[in-house]
């Protein structure tokens, strides 16, 4: 009982290949392919106002020479949402319920941060590891515990990202196991398992 629960989170494969590369691949052919005409329909016109949105909304905290990261940070971020959402679909596969593939993409953006902010600005970036008005004795303590918090921080970040995305799923397996089971016996209670349910896709659509 407890592997098929699990089994959701295990890539499909196909002659024992993997599928995992293709279902992160499938959602770019929801993107509309170009033509003569920059805008062809409504669908195009919603998918350009969401990706102008999103890169205006990453954009905004960062200085024109951090705009250069505008085209991967947006290309991330529209991968995540759409594999996310596709994912809460019945019959899916998520792969950002691999812990795998979420640190493949946190570690090489989180080494990239860091050198890049060594590199432009050294004071600033060392400056971090050791708070303001830091007692003498405790500075080798406190760098020390910066440090690895720093080195760490992907790990962690990567950690609780497919926690919460896991936990999600198996509460909406749970749920709907219970509430189709209890159906012909309460009925009522089913109603209300029901419920409980569609509040819980909600947050995972929110979570997603």
């Amino acid at each position: 009982m407890n592997l098929s629960f699990f089994d959701q989170f295990s890539s499909p494969c196909l002659l024992g290949i993997p599928l995992i590369l293709l279902s992160m691949l499938f959602p770019t052919l929801l993107l509309p392919s170009p033509g003569s005409r920059w805008i062809t329909n409504r669908l195009a016109t919603l998918q350009s106002w969401c990706i102008d949105l999103i890169t205006k909304q990453l954009m905004t905290p960062l200085n024109k020479s951090g705009h250069k990261w505008a085209l991967i940070l947006t290309s991330l971020m529209i991968l995540l949402l759409s594999i996310n959402l596709l994912g809460l679909l019945p019959y899916t596969f998520t792969p950002t319920t691999q812990l795998s593939m979420n640190m493949a993409l946190a570690f090489p953006l989180w080494l990239a941060t860091l050198l890049t902010g060594l590199r432009n600005q050294p004071s600033a970036s060392l400056g971090h590891l050791l708070p303001e008005g830091t007692p003498t004795p405790l500075i080798p303590a406190l760098v020390l515990i910066e440090t690895i918090s720093l080195l760490i921080r992907p790990l962690a970040l990567g950690v609780r990202l497919t926690a919460n995305l896991t936990a999600g799923h198996l509460l909406i397996q749970l749920i709907s196991t219970a509430s189709a089971a209890l159906l012909s016996i309460m009925p009522t209670i089913s109603i209300l398992t029901t419920i409980i349910l569609l509040l819980l896709t909600i947050l995972e659509v929110a979570v997603a």
